[in-house]
């Protein structure tokens, strides 16, 4: 089995991307299942994606599947863990302690996967001083002083669209070069910054058109 880890020179697109993570789930669950192989044609059928797209995506990365016996559970699932980055570690704050704060720090799995979890900020008094997962929540004033002295990979923002832009701008000037943005705004970054949107309205209202579009269709 082939083991090139690096895509090919043609640039990837980010729909390819987006379907790696999907990939790396069902891949695991297969694992948890004691399933040492699998065709294309299997894969596509739990996945819900066709064998050609399958194995098309996964041509772009490298040459991972042997004719007649598919592909081995494990090394695919080791193989695009490492093409996502999870063989790495990365330190992450999280700035805002509200709701959306408190369910991403949480989600033990980030743990799992490499996404360490070193500090919690928030500006809400009742809010500084609580642990969350035996992390203290530390004032926002006090994030620059933080960053400066603790290198950081990727910060978190879940704070008020108001506040986002001033939180960025906090975490690149201290080095972070990767931010997972919750707050519904667009944020002005260096282009050597990554930032992943998560914009929950936004996805809820794909949902609403989805289920109207489905409607028309109906009548």
């Amino acid at each position: 089995m082939g083991s090139e880890l690096m895509a090919k020179e043609t640039k990837i697109s980010m729909a390819v991307i987006r379907r790696l993570p999907k990939y790396h789930r069902y891949l695991g669950e297969l694992l948890r299942k004691d399933i040492d192989r699998i065709s294309s044609k299997e894969l596509s059928e739990r996945i819900g994606f066709t064998a050609s797209q399958i194995r098309q995506d996964l041509n772009c990365f490298g040459d991972f599947g042997q004719q007649g016996y598919g592909y081995n559970v494990k090394d695919l699932y080791n193989q695009i863990g490492k093409i996502l980055g999870l063989d790495k570690e990365y330190k992450t704050v999280i700035v805002g302690a509200g709701n959306i704060g408190q369910a991403v720090a949480n989600y033990s799995k980030f743990e799992r996967l490499g996404f360490h979890l070193q500090a919690i900020f928030d500006k809400n008094p009742k809010l500084i001083g609580i642990k969350i997962r035996d992390i203290e929540v530390k004032d926002v004033e006090y994030l620059d002083t933080y960053l400066k002295e603790n290198p950081t990979d990727i910060g978190i923002i879940c704070v008020p669209k108001e506040q986002a832009q001033s939180i960025a701008d906090i975490m690149v000037r201290n080095g972070i070069k990767g931010i997972w943005n919750f707050a519904p705004t667009d944020l002005v970054v260096p282009d050597d910054v990554i930032v992943e949107n998560v914009h929950l309205s936004e996805s809820l209202m794909i949902l609403s058109y989805r289920l109207n579009e489905s409607n028309l269709f109906k009548e």
